[in-house]
């Protein structure tokens, strides 16, 4: 089956065909780190990184880049006199970086700064007043802004009138001969801090907030690249204006344009005010790591996704049932019997290659843990083999292994060692009872531990224990 995905441009599914089908080329735009991150951002990164997996795995290779701005007027509206904007920037990508591992997000192929991409910027600001598009402010504040109304295609990606937008917004826009004109390069004012100005032909200043993401594309994936990926609320106005600024300097830019849908909480919009901004931190305090990847990557991407206890609580639960499945199926067949190279099931491909559909590929999943969990009851060895091996395939893709050693690492607390350590004693109390032929005494010590929610299974090298979930 063909892959397809839903481009944003085009308002439909297509067929997806990159330019080098032994290399995807991907740019996403990542965080400003002005503050750290919320899982909002953890969702974006998590969609694209699962779409990078599967591209990876459907064409052998993905070049992805994700940005980091770390130069931006919220950056250096949230400096201060003891944390400097560059310092405040680099602790908040550590932040982010520090979220996404936790997660287990891999890192990009290339993560670009802003900051470390100025002369690419000028240049193509150059080459956009040369062609007409750009004009310097004439007030000689050094501001740089692309003339919209010069680019007759502009409001291709959103599909918009431009007469129907909103103006640009700008905190002090000199010179501007149109209200849709935005910045590409803003002059140096009073009272910022002379580390965050560049020479430039127009003034010292520093760049907009637009060009830094078609200069980093550029830098790292050429003219012409695959996808550009980013938050829907990204779409307008920063994704339109790249989009109008790149191809107006006569770049292809992206061929396919991706857009992951946002994250509300508890059926309201995430917002301060509210009281219900989740930041990223406290969520992987509460919840166990792997839990928090499932959570945000189970719904479709494009959809509005709702977290909430109950969503975590069903993440917890389904996590809960692959790992009970691997540890019964590994232990009955021998750990890592038919694991390797096992061919992934047709629905869970053919979920994937239509539009990276998690959802139904995470149907698949299940429906393969029931089924070898019914060999194992039956005593079909090879059939529950077959299971085991597709189970660990699956995970594997997604990235959701709950055997992998990273999860038990990240998840393993002081709580889990306590249970273990309970519960182990409780199955020697148990064995004991029944070598003494007390039948009585090993009854009750079975139904206090299935009382509390702990299933055990008896088997000729021992006694194994799980937790139950409904």
């Amino acid at each position: 089956m063909t892959v397809r995905i839903y481009d944003t441009r085009a308002q439909s599914l297509r067929d997806f065909v990159p330019s080098d089908p032994g290399n995807v080329t991907m740019y996403v735009c990542g965080p400003t780190v002005q503050s750290g991150p919320h899982i909002g951002h953890l969702r974006g990164a998590l969609s694209f990184e699962l779409l990078a997996r599967w591209l990876e795995h459907r064409f052998a290779r993905v070049t992805l880049v994700r940005n980091v701005t770390d130069i931006d007027d919220k950056v250096l509206a949230n400096a201060s006199e003891t944390e400097p904007w560059w310092a405040l920037a680099y602790r908040m990508e550590h932040e982010f970086a520090a979220a996404y591992a936790a997660i287990g997000i891999r890192p990009p192929t290339y993560e670009p700064r802003a900051t470390g991409h100025i002369p690419q910027m000028i240049e193509l600001i150059e080459t956009l007043i040369a062609r007409g598009n750009a004009y310097a402010a004439p007030d000689g504040s050094g501001d740089v802004y692309f003339e919209v109304r010069s680019w007759p295609a502009y409001g291709a990606l959103t599909h918009q009138g431009l007469d129907a937008m909103e103006a640009a917004v700008d905190a002090d826009p000199r010179g501007k001969r149109d209200p849709h004109d935005f910045a590409l390069w803003k002059g140096a004012k009073d009272g910022e801090p002379a580390t965050a100005q560049w020479d430039a032909p127009w003034g010292r200043g520093r760049p907009g907030w637009h060009i830094e993401c078609s200069a980093m594309a550029r830098r790292y994936l050429g003219d012409t690249f695959d996808i550009h990926g980013g938050g829907l609320d990204l779409r307008f106005p920063h994704h339109e204006n790249e989009l109008a600024q790149s191809t107006a300097a006569s770049l292809d830019f992206a061929r396919y344009w991706v857009h992951n849908g946002l994250v509300t909480v508890d059926g309201q919009k995430m917002s301060k005010s509210l009281g219900n901004f989740i930041l990223a931190a406290d969520l992987l305090a509460q919840r166990p790591a792997l839990v928090v990847r499932y959570a945000l990557g189970a719904a479709h991407y494009r959809s509005s996704l709702d977290i909430s206890d109950k969503t975590l609580d069903e993440a917890e639960s389904a996590l809960e049932r692959i790992r009970s499945f691997l540890v019964r199926a590994g232990r009955a067949h021998g750990d890592g019997v038919g694991i390797s190279g096992h061919r992934l099931p047709d629905a869970f491909v053919a979920a994937l290659d239509d539009d990276l559909g998690v959802p139904q590929a995470l149907a698949v999943l299940h429906e393969t843990v029931r089924a070898g969990n019914a060999a194992l009851d039956a005593g079909d060895g090879a059939a529950a083999d077959d299971a085991l091996g597709a189970v660990t395939a699956m995970t594997g893709v997604l990235g959701i292994n709950p055997l992998d050693p990273q999860w038990q690492a990240a998840d393993a607390g002081p709580e889990a060692s306590a249970l273990g350590a309970l519960v182990d004693t409780m199955i020697r109390q148990r064995a004991t009872a029944r070598a003494e032929q007390d039948w009585g005494s090993a009854d009750r010590i079975r139904d206090a531990i299935a009382a509390a929610g702990i299933v055990l299974e008896d088997s000729p090298d021992g006694t194994h224990w799980s937790v139950q979930h409904d």
